[in-house]
């Protein structure tokens, strides 16, 4: 995929070369968008592409399924991390079916990020959802 040229940050697309480490993991810190707080310390996750649909960014307390159709992103780019113990600050949502959303703990945020009930070694961390220092 070089579709990093093709596409500038203000449309949500990431340089990965400034992100990825040569083992493939985080260079820098991640980061709430909205507040700053970090959520994951450098070298704590492994760049993975995987096909993911997360809902619009919103406080925790909208994020729901009971209009049938929720907005949202598909979004391919993020951090797996395999410990939920390895966030510096994280929250989680209630059950969405087998699902729950990474939000910010101290703004509530999000989702920045995805978990499935049936792989407990799978946290997955949207590129496009947090920023990087």
């Amino acid at each position: 995929m070089d579709n990093q040229e093709q596409c500038s940050p203000s449309e949500g697309c990431v340089d990965r070369s400034t992100l990825v480490s040569g083992v493939g993991k985080n260079i820098k810190s991640v980061l709430c968008q909205r507040c700053g707080s970090k959520i994951l310390c450098p070298g704590m996750a492994v760049f993975t592409e995987k096909e993911l649909f997360l809902p619009s960014m919103r406080k925790k307390t909208t994020i729901t399924q009971s209009e049938g159709s929720v907005d949202g992103d598909t979004l391919t780019t993020h951090w797996l991390v395999d410990d939920m113990y390895t966030f510096e600050n994280v929250g989680f949502t209630k059950d969405v079916g087998r699902i729950k959303y990474l939000i910010c703990a101290d703004c509530e945020i999000g989702p920045i990020g995805w978990h499935c009930l049936d792989d407990k070694k799978s946290f997955y961390v949207a590129l496009e959802r947090v920023n990087h220092a």
